[in-house]
């Protein structure tokens, strides 16, 4: 397992960091610590961070990754940053909205309307 794709791939647009998944299945321990490492790495690089995660390539998520992406959404609320979910595919959503973290989180329907919804600093 030398050539382990990492779990992210990050662009950045706009000073808007752009997070997308590399794996369709967000389940693992391992995984979703890679991912918490990576996302807190971004988030403590900026004074105020923007992050868009774009899960267009997600089909399963586990209670451990939504437990992440709280975590994840906290930090990025103690620096005064901005989170923004987007490509949110009907079945994850589905659980974002029964377990009410629709409430929590922004969530856009398209990549691009997220980042038009982000507030200029």
């Amino acid at each position: 397992m030398a050539d382990t794709i990492p779990p992210l791939s990050v662009t950045e647009q706009k000073g808007i960091r752009i997070v997308e998944f590399t794996n369709n299945k967000i389940l693992d321990e391992a995984n979703i610590a890679s991912i918490a490492d990576t996302l807190t790495a971004l988030i403590d690089e900026n004074e105020n961070p923007r992050l868009l995660l774009d899960f267009g390539t997600v089909d399963h998520l586990s209670s451990a990754a939504l437990g992440m992406l709280i975590n994840i959404n906290n930090k990025v609320r103690q620096k005064n940053g901005q989170l923004r979910l987007a490509n949110i595919k009907p079945q994850i959503y589905e659980v974002f909205v029964i377990t009410k973290l629709n409430k929590l989180f922004k969530i856009l329907p398209t990549r691009a309307e997220a980042l038009t919804n982000f507030t200029a600093h």
